[in-house]
């Protein structure tokens, strides 16, 4: 139980930061937007976008990710009706107007795994003059 509230506490303490840093930096007379990173992978890792997710918001940085997550992301992830395909498809698209949005795209590349709508969006992201940072280098 003491280590849950020691962790909340430092949890709470790099949101209060945070957040006072970010009114400062409001407050001035140029208002500085935080950088924006768009997460990219496969949505099997959907542990490792929430977890990248919490740790860019935390360094005050916008986070664009998939909009799922557990088990339901396998579904959409291998679809086998034609709605579902349709649904795949548009969603892919739906991310690449989140990478249109952001600064740079951090691919979660988890045991090197890159399937092919992340590399799509890789490629996306280049061709877009986007930044690309991987999880896991080679």
């Amino acid at each position: 139980m003491e280590d849950i509230e020691n962790i909340e506490s430092i949890f709470n303490a790099c949101l209060h930061r945070e957040y006072c840093q970010n009114l400062k930096r409001a407050s001035s007379p140029m208002i500085i937007r935080p950088r924006i990173v768009c997460l990219c992978g496969s949505t099997r890792f959907w542990e490792k976008f929430r977890d990248e997710g919490l740790r860019f918001t935390l360094e005050g940085k916008i986070v664009l990710s998939i909009g799922i997550c557990a088990p339901d992301s396998m579904v959409l992830a291998n679809p086998e009706t034609e709605e579902g395909k349709e649904q795949k498809r548009m969603l892919d698209q739906l991310h690449k107007r989140k990478i249109d949005l952001a600064d740079e795209v951090f691919v979660l590349n988890v045991g090197m795994y890159i399937g092919e709508s992340t590399r799509s969006e890789i490629e996306y992201a280049k061709a877009h003059g986007k930044a690309v940072h991987y999880l896991e280098k080679e």
